[in-house]
């Protein structure tokens, strides 16, 4: 894999076998996975996954994608290929008025929370505080909030994702609404989501 195409367009850290993070960056929460990939891309923002994306497709990479890597089966990481890392994308904007809150992939539910929580606001999360919202959110998600507001995906109104062409676009019910109705729980394979805004409540106490 010849990294100098990714490293001429990349304002994050590539990370390959001998940086000094790189056994760091390949701990996922499954312990039992202990993949080696050949280049592990923490992507600063959008731009960073777009030239990330654009350099796997132009090396005929399969990448994997790291959010919160919390998935089980560990498909956060690959042997021998890149991981387009969005860890270090922790963007969150919460509008108090119009009860919605856009967060970036590299959150997890319980940073999350702690942002919506200055306003009094929640919505469906994880059941673990270091679920990423990523997994969880594009797989369906269930939470302790679900029996009063749906699955997570139910309070999905808009994607940001960088499709496999390495465009980037929103979906939502007006804009590409086959693909935001596909990104409602369909997992991946459509792209890499850089954010995604959600329905938000007034929520303050929740008693399990």
């Amino acid at each position: 894999m010849d990294l100098k195409a990714l490293q001429t367009q990349f304002r994050g850290e590539i990370l390959t076998p001998g940086s000094a993070e790189y056994d760091a960056s390949r701990k996922i929460w499954n312990a039992m996975i202990d993949r080696r990939p050949a280049a592990v891309a923490r992507c600063s923002g959008p731009a960073d996954v777009r030239a990330a994306v654009r350099f796997a497709a132009d090396q005929g990479i399969y990448p994997a994608i790291r959010g919160g890597g919390h998935n089980v089966a560990g498909l956060a990481m690959v042997d021998d290929g890149l991981v387009v890392d969005l860890t270090r994308m922790k963007g969150i904007y919460v509008d108090p008025v119009g009860c919605t809150a856009t967060a970036q992939m590299g959150l997890t539910w319980g940073e999350f929370d702690r942002e919506t929580q200055l306003y009094g606001l929640a919505t469906t999360g994880g059941l673990i505080s270091a679920t990423g919202t990523a997994g969880l959110t594009l797989g369906g998600g269930v939470g302790w909030l679900m029996g009063r507001c749906g699955l997570v995906c139910d309070n999905t109104l808009s994607y940001d994702i960088v499709l496999a062409s390495g465009g980037l676009t929103r979906a939502t019910t007006d804009h590409n609404p086959e693909l935001f109705w596909a990104l409602k729980g369909g997992g991946g394979n459509f792209g890499v989501v850089t954010s995604i805004t959600y329905r938000m409540y007034p929520i303050t106490t929740v008693i399990s």
